[in-house]
């Protein structure tokens, strides 16, 4: 398949959980997307049974697959001793397994933290955290959540919180377009994004509020997401890196051909793009 050859698709293992890693790599490498994300929370799979970072670099480069990233360091902003050791080996695992780069999801179960604790909170982990990645080569991706219950939601807020840690060589932004829209974040700051995320939500009825996790599906014509849009304006704003599938529905979990379902979304968004810009 050919069609990620005009886009930088990355595919993330939440597209299809059910493969093993070997069988992950060969659907990238099917789709003509040989970028992934592996991730550390999938229970028996990839990280968590096991593997070793040996091991997931000895079949990277034997599949000839680029490790863009590993997905995540949950709750790093907010500070600990457990969080300074968790930090630190999962960036072990990340370098020795030859990533490029460590997502860091802010928490999602703090709802009365101000503002100002929210930009002080996010500082304060990015100051311990960079000395961390810079010493094992990596680059910390921030991913801000829109749940309203997310104690990091707004872009702006993580962009203070890098240059308050004096980390714009270390750090970039995580777009994902699923919490962007949910955030309702007008800002975009595609020159400090590292990493969009994309997955698209078709439940005509699920109020904005209630979108989860649950509801996210691969990108298609029934997209409430504006995903599209998303993609473009960032690409208008000088954004030319990868793009990576990271859909959470359990139905995606039992698709008989993922890589035909991956395919038709590219496809769709390739397409999308290219009626826009005309």
């Amino acid at each position: 398949m050919s069609t990620s050859q005009s886009m930088d698709f990355a595919i993330n293992h939440m597209s299809a959980p059910q493969l093993r890693l070997p069988e992950f790599f060969a659907l990238a490498r099917q789709l003509g997307a040989p970028r992934v994300e592996i991730r550390n929370d999938i229970a028996g799979n990839a990280i968590l049974d096991g593997t070793t970072a040996a091991e997931v670099r000895a079949l990277a480069k034997a599949n000839d697959i680029t490790i863009i990233s590993i997905n995540a360091l949950q709750r790093f902003n907010l500070w600990s001793g457990n969080r300074a050791s968790e930090a630190e080996a999962i960036a072990d695992y990340a370098a020795a397994a030859g990533a490029q780069a460590l997502v860091l999801v802010a928490a999602n179960d703090t709802h009365s933290m101000l503002a100002d604790q929210r930009v002080e909170y996010a500082s304060t982990a990015l100051t311990f955290l960079a000395p961390i990645l810079r010493d094992r080569g990596l680059t910390g991706l921030v991913e801000c959540l829109g749940f309203e219950s997310c104690s990091l939601r707004s872009k702006s807020e993580a962009v203070s919180a890098i240059d308050n840690a004096n980390g714009r060589d270390v750090f970039r932004l995580t777009h994902d377009t699923f919490h962007h829209h949910l955030a309702g974040e007008p800002e975009l700051f595609p020159e400090l994004t590292g990493l969009v995320h994309i997955s698209g939500v078709d439940d005509p009825a699920v109020a904005i509020s209630d979108m989860r996790d649950s509801h996210r599906l691969l990108v298609g014509p029934k997209d409430r997401l504006g995903n599209i849009e998303q993609i473009k304006a960032l690409r208008a704003g000088g954004y030319n890196g990868p793009l990576s599938f990271e859909p959470f529905a359990e139905e995606l979990r039992h698709l008989a051909d993922p890589a035909a379902a991956i395919s038709q979304s590219m496809n769709f968004i390739v397409s999308g793009l290219k009626e826009r810009a005309a």
